[in-house]
């Protein structure tokens, strides 16, 4: 029966639930691999989700969907070795990103580097705003022909989160609109 993990991942941390296919031991601590709304990369099982006799909004014969974020497996001292060659090729790979900001001319202050444990995606941090400089960073490296990138913009409270979408017109969320 699937099971629902609190799960903390990413270098800069974020906190989300995660299903995992089966109620087996998921101790607390626990490495598990599992699959983000970035990628695929390693995380730290906070705790198991209590069901409290409701249903669980998945049934037993579900498919996951491929953008679910769910737990793939527990970590492996193999994924573990992973992590760490990743994070020492960031770190050999930031003066480098650095450059290429500077000499792209961005207001952007990288902070860090993080591949995602099957390299299908690089985040790049910056201490910014979200704003036009985060999107030509992405859109310059990928016409670099350099790796996927995301970048995620951070300030004194965390990740900076994209603001949701506004409303219709009239709404005010566009700004277009004076209110008496």
């Amino acid at each position: 029966m699937p099971q629902t993990l609190l799960v903390r991942y990413g270098l800069i941390p974020e906190v989300a639930r995660f299903r995992a296919a089966d109620a087996g031991e998921w101790p607390h601590g626990g490495r598990v691999v599992v699959r983000t709304h970035r990628g695929v990369e390693i995380g730290t099982i906070l705790q198991t989700v209590p069901r409290n006799g409701a249903p669980d909004s998945h049934s037993d014969e579900d498919e996951p969907r491929e953008d679910e974020q769910r737990v793939l497996r527990s970590a492996t001292a193999g994924d573990d070795v992973e992590a760490r060659r990743l994070q020492a090729e960031c770190a050999a790979e930031f003066a480098d990103w650095k450059r290429r900001i500077a000499g792209w001319d961005l207001q952007l202050e990288l902070i860090d580097l993080e591949w995602m444990l099957d390299r299908g995606k690089l985040v790049l941090y910056v201490l910014n705003d979200r704003g036009s400089d985060c999107t030509k960073l992405a859109i310059y490296a990928a016409a670099e022909g350099l790796a996927p990138v995301e970048v995620q913009p951070v300030n004194a409270g965390g990740l900076v989160r994209m603001e949701p979408a506004g409303g219709g017109c009239g709404s005010g969320g566009c700004g277009s609109c004076g209110t008496d």
